[in-house]
């Protein structure tokens, strides 16, 4: 088998961390988690990291654990909602694998998101129990920032889950599908 590095890329609660065991046990690679990746090297959580260190810091060891997981092969990682933003990490991962993007609308990621208090970036939010438009308006607003790099993706698949019958079993064959027509 060729070497293969697939990032599945997209903003937080898209499936990354769902969707990216399955399809490594699926495709025969190894699953790596980038911000899992980063909780052992720093041996504190993300949200840790963010409070005590800052973004900037937190984006500084992301580039570096990256990096070094980008040099194994036959692996897929899931990326930090974030990660694709900064230059020198895309054109890593485009110049060493295939991106895909898991894409979720605005009003999916807001039902994903509105409890959770282990996201650094929306849980003042959680917290203050802001109302939904204000939540939805933070999500839009990254969501605006982040889609022109994640639109560059190699694949891009809505992840959107709902009550007609999409299953993340579903959504993992299909991007198998869509991966193996563009290899």
């Amino acid at each position: 088998m060729p070497d293969k590095r697939i990032y599945l890329t997209g903003f937080m609660t898209s499936g990354k961390s769902t969707l990216g065991p399955i399809l490594a046990n699926v495709l025969g690679l190894d699953f790596y988690d980038l911000d899992r990746e980063i909780e052992k090297e720093e041996n504190l959580t993300v949200i840790e990291i963010f409070e005590k260190k800052g973004e900037e810091y937190f984006r500084h060891v992301e580039s570096k654990i990256l990096k070094n997981l980008s040099a194994k092969n036959n692996i897929i990682i899931s990326l930090g909602g974030g990660t694709i933003i900064c230059k020198n990490n895309y054109d890593l991962m485009k110049a060493t694998g295939k991106i895909i993007y898991l894409k979720v609308s605005p009003g999916n990621l807001y039902r994903r998101l509105k409890n959770k208090i282990d996201r650094p970036l929306f849980r003042d939010l959680v917290l203050a129990e802001n109302p939904q438009e204000d939540f939805i308006n933070r999500i839009k607003e990254l969501l605006e920032k982040r889609s022109v790099f994640y639109e560059k993706a190699d694949l891009s698949i809505n992840t959107d889950i709902n009550p007609i019958g999409i299953t993340v079993d579903k959504i993992a064959k299909k991007i198998i599908g869509l991966f193996n027509e563009k290899i």
